[in-house]
Order: C-alpha cells, then structure tokens, then sequence
C-alpha cells in the first residue's frame, strides 16, 4: 500500500477523480499540450491589436481618437475579464473547464472578426478622405458586430490568460526534485511560446492583414484556436487536476462586510481578545494599520449558530490572520494606483504609434513594412533590456552593492522614468512629422520621412516595460499573502486594465476640450491635422507628477514579511511565470 501511494501525487486528482497516478499523469508530454492554447491567443489577442487601429482608419472610416479608444477599451476588457476567469476557474469551474470554455468563445469571435472584416455588408464603402470629401463612417450595425467579434475574444481572453499558466504548472508536483525540475524548463518554454505568439502576431499576422487580407489572417487564428482545443482535449485523461480552493476576492467582502456591520462596535483593549482559528504555523500576527478592518474580528453575539459546533459565519467573523491579510493588500494599493499611467503610455503605442507609422515612409527596397509590424522594435526593446540586466547590470550591481539586482520598487521606478522619457521623445518625433506633413501637405498619403524616427519611443516604452512589468510581478507576488497569490496577480492585472481604461478617457476629455465641430483639435480625425505632439507632451507631464507620488507611497510602503527578490532572470524563466497572464 505505501509503494502505491508513493506513486500518487498528495494534491491532486486524474479525470475520474481518484489520486492522481505519478506514471500516468502530469508531466512534461501534458503540459505541452497546454502550451498550443497560449501561443494561439497571442497571436489572436496581439495580432488584432497591434493592427486594428489602421483598420478602424482605413476601412470603417472612424476618427482617429474613436478608432484608439476602441483598441483601448478592447485591450482593457480583456484584462479585466482576467479577473472574472480566475473567479470562474477558482470558485466553480476548476482550471480544466475554464480553459476549454474560453478557448471556444475566443474561437467563436476571431471567426466572427473573420466574417465581419469580409462581408461588403458589414464595412461602409471604400473611398479616399481629402480636404473636399469626407468618407461616410461605418454605421451603428455594422460597428455591432465588428465589437460583438471584438468582446467574445476579450471574454476568452481573460478566461485563459487566468488559468492557462496555472494548470500548466499543476501537472508537476513541486515536492518531487526531479518534477520540480521539469517545471522550470516548462516556465522557460511558456515565455518561449508567449514571445513566439507576440513575435508572429506583429510580424506574419500583421502582413497577412495588409497584403492578403483580415479575413484570411483573422481565420487562421480561429482554426489555430481549434485546433489547440482539440491538442488540449486529447490530454485529458493524462492531465492532473487540483481542487478549488475557494477565490480570495470573496474573503475580501467577507472581511469588508463584517467590519462595516460591526462599525459601531469598540475594539477590546488587547488583540488576544480578538477571533482566531488558524493554525499557529500559519498566523500572521496584528498589525496597527487600517484598524478599521479589526472589527471584523470581534465576537459578537449572533457570530456562532445556536447548538452547532462549527466556524462562524465568515460573513460576519473572520479571523485576525485574514483581516491581516486583507490588509497586506490594501498596503499595496497606493503602489498599484502609481503604476496604471505606464500602461496608458503603453497603450499609445499600439495606437497613435502605430498611426503616425502608417502615415509615414515604410519602404525598404521593394518591401512596405506594415504599420503595425514596427510594434516588433517594442518587443526586442524588451528582450535586449532583460538580457542586459541579466547579464551585465545584475552581476555590476551585486559587486558594487552586494546585493542581486534592483529592487521591486526600484525596478518600478526605473520603467515609470523610461516610459516618460518615451512620452517627451514621442513628443518630439511628432512635432518633426507635423512640421513635414504642414510643408507637402496635410493630405498626402506617405509623408517623406522615415519610420524609424519612431524607434526611439518604441524602445524606451518597450525597455520600460521589461523593468516595470517584472518589478511589479516581484512587488505584487512577494508582499502578498500566500494564500492570495491569484488575487495579488489581479491586482497587477488590474494596473493594464486600467492604464487602457485611462487611456480611453484621456483621449475622450481631450478631444472634447481641444476639439472643434469640423474635426480639429489635438486630436484631430486625420492626425495631420492635429497636435498629437501636445497629447504625448500631456502625458510625459502625468508621468512626471505621478512619478513623484510614486516615489511618496514608495517610502511609505513598508514591506511586510519580506521574500528574497524575485530577479527578471527568474520571472521570464522561473516561479513567478506561473503568475503571468
């Protein structure tokens, strides 16, 4: 019995729901399988946004600052839907079902957009905009469907991007040495598969688009999609599976809702007099911060039902190590509300960006480069930063300084002050390209200047990214509660969510504030027109003011429990890949 049971893995379960057998499930072969369901929504999710921008333009006939704030709202939603998938996968589905379900709403809506960008019926006629002649935009129903395909890739967006990492890892069991092992070469092949998505969906996808068709590219992405469904499918008598464990955003209202029932009620003079049931070994002890949340913790009558031995409601008593847990993460909340200006600037370069470079000269020899590929300078940008860090500033700094690497916070400062200094080049590479467009003219197609002008903000932005995304990954994962590792995640979710979000209303208060009734303003309908120079000049400005703050709440900040640092070597290629959405 006890060499069977050596053969089992403790937590977890095979498709019948029996112990999982260690010879028959999990693994490697299983979680390769997994992995043809991420690069599929790579290339889905980035190939449609890196390039929708110019569709919107050019085919649907929408202003520019309508057509930015459509990507933004659709890369922000995707997100947000994050959240609702990790709810799903953690409260009632399980990770298996979320991921089958998704990847067949995202399947739908990439052959939706298939559908929609190839009917004559659903795009308004072609012409060409001059200063006589105004193109008719597209109509309310024909931009129904365009967002009904949009939204149903944004659903099955979220729901994988919460789970797909997740199950990966489940199929190796962290208390074996040699599973342990095998899960680190899995985290190196999901970045591996992630930045291959990213790389194809800016470079092949995006030529697709534009030589041969959206349609066509569109509907490889649909069958792609389809395809790894049925690779994933075929797993699953050999995946493993782990139980629920209830999601952590419902431990948050319970903490909240206890508090405010008991707001009227005096905390008793000493914290032992406050509920708590969990295990020694596992108590976080009380803090004095936001001593609101205590009361939470306070017994009252009405707490226990009558005649019954069991835990209280937790509805309206919780213990002192989850109100200090609830409380860890409203610590990190001023950090987290500093961070959401550099995904606004983020969001600029999948738009305006990508406007300003289509309007400019792309030819090298025979070959056009599509506006949307120059997104592929932003990623190397990021990969060329991680290298270097890795290999270069980590070893100088830890001789220098003795220790392994910036900090979290310092990781995160160092991406908000690259991503500002990417704003004011944006600025200025604007203000070269108007003073262009005013010399030959507002209306010509290509203007005689290079698009590699663009580089520079490309890269800056893009090596922002590399130090901000993994320094708030660190931030959120170490200074969280263990048990709200899914939660701490969103959070940082949240932080791109919003940055569009914020994107979106920036673009919408602006053009209402410059704007005119003909058109003009900073954010013009044709951005030849505009002063898209003053918007970018608007946000390297947030940049600065929010950098400051940052730097406040960074000081403020004290970390709680800290855990050695989790260095970019190790969030590309180790633990916190796991994380990643």
């Amino acid at each position: 019995m006890e060499g069977k049971m050596s053969w089992t893995v403790a937590d977890a379960v095979d498709y019948k729901g029996f112990p999982a057998d260690r010879s028959k499930t999990g693994g490697w072969v299983p979680a390769a399988l997994i992995l043809g369901i991420e690069i599929c929504e790579r290339l889905s999710t980035m190939g449609i946004a890196v390039n929708l921008v110019t569709y919107l333009v050019g085919v649907m006939h929408l202003p520019s600052s309508t057509s930015a704030n459509v990507v933004t709202d659709f890369m922000g939603t995707s997100f947000l839907l994050c959240l609702l998938g990790g709810f799903l996968a953690d409260s009632f589905l399980g990770r298996y079902k979320t991921i089958a379900i998704f990847a067949a709403i995202q399947t739908l809506g990439t052959g939706a957009l298939a559908i929609a960008t190839k009917l004559p019926q659903l795009r308004p006629p072609p012409c060409h905009a001059s200063a006589s002649h105004t193109c008719k935009p597209a109509n309310g129903f024909q931009m129904g469907i365009l967002y009904v395909a949009l939204y149903l890739i944004a659903l099955g967006t979220g729901g994988l991007k919460s789970s797909v990492s997740g199950f990966g890892t489940d199929q190796f069991d962290d208390k074996d040495e040699k599973e342990k092992a095998q899960m680190t070469y899995f985290f190196n092949r999901f970045f591996f598969f992630i930045s291959t998505g990213t790389l194809t969906a800016v470079t092949v996808l995006v030529y697709l688009q534009d030589e041969v068709g959206r349609s066509w590219s569109y509907g490889i992405c649909s069958v792609s999609m389809f395809v790894a469904i049925l690779i994933f499918l075929s797993g699953t008598k050999r995946y493993r599976y782990k139980k629920s464990r209830g999601s952590p955003i419902v431990q948050i209202f319970q903490v909240i809702v206890a508090a405010i029932n008991k707001r009227k009620m005096e905390l008793p003079y000493s914290v032992e007099l406050l509920y708590e049931d969990t295990p020694e070994a596992q108590r976080i002890h009380h803090t004095d911060q936001f001593q609101f949340l205590d009361k939470a913790a306070v017994v009252a009558e009405g707490d226990f039902e009558r005649n019954v031995v069991s835990a209280p409601n937790p509805w309206k008593l919780c213990s002192v190590t989850k109100v200090e847990e609830v409380k860890m993460m409203v610590g990190l909340l001023p950090v987290w509300a500093t961070t959401i200006i550099f995904w606004t600037t983020y969001a600029q370069m999948i738009t305006f960006s990508v406007e300003q470079a289509s309007t400019m000269e792309r030819s090298i020899g025979g070959f056009l480069i599509p506006a949307g590929s120059l997104t592929v300078f932003f990623v190397a940008a990021i990969l060329i930063t991680l290298a270097v860090y890795d290999r270069l500033i980590m070893p100088l700094w830890k001789k220098l300084k003795g220790k392994p690497g910036f900090t979290n916070l310092q990781r995160i400062a160092i991406g908000l002050v690259l991503s500002t200094l990417g704003m004011a080049v944006a600025a200025l590479a604007e203000k070269k390209r108007l003073a262009v467009a005013r010399t030959v003219g507002a209306t010509t197609t290509t203007l005689p200047i290079s698009v590699f002008m663009l580089i520079p903000q490309f890269f800056l932005v893009g090596a922002g990214e590399a130090f901000i995304y993994t320094g708030q990954l660190d931030f959120f994962i170490t200074q969280s509660p263990k048990g709200m590792k899914t939660m701490s995640t969103g959070l940082f979710l949240t932080t791109l969510s919003l940055g569009f979000f914020v994107s979106s209303f920036l673009v919408s208060v602006v053009k209402k504030v410059t704007g005119s009734n003909d058109g003009q303003g900073w954010l013009a309908d044709n951005i030849n027109h505009g002063r898209l120079d003053c918007f970018y000049g608007l946000l390297a400005v947030l940049g600065v003011i929010n950098f400051v703050l940052y730097l406040v709440f960074a000081v403020w900040y004290k970390p709680k429990n800290p855990k050695p640092a989790l260095q970019m070597e190790t969030i590309v290629n180790g633990s916190s890949a796991e994380n990643k959405c």
